[in-house]
């Protein structure tokens, strides 16, 4: 057995500032990360580059290379620097302008991002949900169906599912490989509708996650996000998930056990309810934690807290394999 063999092997699924959050607590220890990021995203400097260049929108996979870089702060601040002057450039990232360029050369975003991530040095591996341009759709409580992923959550109606067109998306089979033989597989924070939940959109890594050995795990948002989760309680996030998967697979929750409700002065948002009598007929295993941080004037999972969760987690349940 060589040294790599012990390596334990991470895969994360989601995408936006809660995976890149997850991420820069992970990538340092000594393990084998891979991040599963979506590529539903239709906004912004990543929608202009949808229309104009017909690739996968490079946003979130952008915000995660960044997070798993170990590059110099200021080559990192130059990959996430968005234009604010020129009018064609205005909005546009430069990291999401290199990856347009990138996939223009290569002919191939995946082999884009791959090329990338060399020149960042990131810690693991960053492979995006799907190598093509994907549309993410919402059918609200309503009956009404809602097209683009930034627009699913101006609604503010509750949202019964989600699904893409085109339905039949191969993922890369790294992606898959990676789930099969990861000792744990992590789902969140993040976005449950426009983030999370379109990596198991794909057929092909909905099954891998079902049928792979390794723990699955649920990083429970902490707070609810208007326009997809009003007044959700943690239950009804898990519920939304084993919905689109179509059936339960979550063995290990993780939730915030810190009061922080006056912070918001009484909503919107709102911490997520910890429901544990409704979460007990879901997951095996619910963990209570503080794992909040108060950065920039926002709320963000603590990554450091977090990561040293994970990583004695998945240590512990290697053992008992």
């Amino acid at each position: 057995m060589t040294q790599s063999d012990n390596i334990k092997k991470i895969v994360i699924l989601g995408g936006g500032t809660g995976l890149a959050t997850l991420l820069r607590g992970l990538k340092k220890y000594p393990v084998d990360l891979t991040a599963v990021v979506t590529v539903a995203d239709d906004g912004g400097s990543s929608g202009r580059l949808l229309d104009e260049y017909d690739i996968p929108p490079p946003g979130d996979v952008r915000n995660v290379m960044a997070a798993l870089s170990d590059v110099e702060p200021l080559i990192e601040r130059m990959f996430q620097y968005r234009f604010s002057s020129s009018e064609d450039l205005k909005g546009h990232s430069l990291g999401n302008l290199m990856l347009a360029a990138l996939t223009d050369i290569t002919g191939d975003f995946a082999r884009a991002v791959e090329q990338m991530s060399r020149v960042l040095n990131i810690k693991g591996k960053v492979l995006p949900a799907a190598n093509q341009r994907i549309t993410l759709h919402a059918e609200l409580e309503d009956g009404t169906i809602v097209t683009g992923e930034s627009k699913i959550p101006v609604y503010g109606r509750k949202i019964q599912r989600v699904y893409m067109t085109p339905e039949e998306v191969e993922p890369l089979p790294e992606t898959v490989e990676a789930i099969m033989a990861a000792d744990i597989v992590i789902f969140g924070p993040g976005s449950l509708y426009t983030s999370i939940l379109p990596t198991i959109l794909v057929k092909a890594i909905r099954d891998a996650v079902l049928t792979c050995s390794a723990k699955k795990v649920y990083i429970c948002n902490l707070t609810t996000q208007a326009g997809e989760t009003y007044r959700y309680t943690a239950s009804q996030h898990v519920q939304a998930l084993y919905e689109h998967a179509g059936k339960a697979f979550i063995d290990t929750i993780l939730l915030n056990n810190a009061d922080f409700s006056s912070y918001f002065n009484d909503g919107p948002p709102w911490p997520v309810e910890n429901d544990h009598s409704a979460l007990k007929k879901l997951v095996p295993n619910i963990v209570m934690k503080d794992i909040v941080a108060f950065i920039d004037g926002g709320i963000r999972h603590k990554s450091d807290e977090v990561a040293e969760w994970i990583i004695d987690y998945m240590n512990e349940s290697v053992k008992k394999k």
